[in-house]
């Protein structure tokens, strides 16, 4: 496995659509991201505009994840890894990469929505790498946790 990581571009809109819903745990489907105004037009624009600053990983030609966030209010707005690339990295190297783009617009403070079973991966994941809770929840119910630079 040679992945290679850059800064996402509009045209990776689609991919990440796709990919969204083929993750293991918190899959999205296409069809249901267009019901939440999230298209590939949309997405895509998004990252165009630099709204939406990510990384994708690359393994070869194919998208092994992504991860995302928002420009102007520094939350992490999605991280999703195809499966059989778990548990190698590529999860905290997107999410490293995309927060320190988001630390260089000057956020001192990171935050986003992650599950509150801890049976569920993202629930070690974001504490294993540093993050804390708010004692706070979203809208969707997610603990809102927080890092700190």
């Amino acid at each position: 496995m040679t992945i290679t990581y850059r800064d996402a571009v509009e045209h990776d809109a689609a991919a990440c659509i796709i990919l969204r819903g083929l993750t293991r745990e918190n899959a999205v489907t296409e069809a249901e991201l267009a019901e939440a105004g999230i298209t590939a037009q949309t997405w895509g624009a998004g990252i165009k505009t630099g709204l939406y600053p990510g990384v994708v990983a690359l393994d070869g030609t194919t998208l092994a994840g992504y991860c995302f966030g928002h420009r102007d209010t520094g939350e992490i707005v999605v991280l999703a890894l195809l499966p059989r690339y778990e548990g190698r990295g590529v999860g905290k190297t997107v999410l490293s990469m995309t927060m320190q783009r988001l630390r260089q617009r000057g956020f001192p403070r990171l935050f986003l929505g992650c599950a509150t079973d801890p049976a569920v991966r993202s629930y070690g994941f974001y504490r294993h790498l540093g993050w804390r809770s708010t004692g706070t929840f979203d809208a969707a119910g997610d603990e809102v946790l927080e890092y700190l630079f």
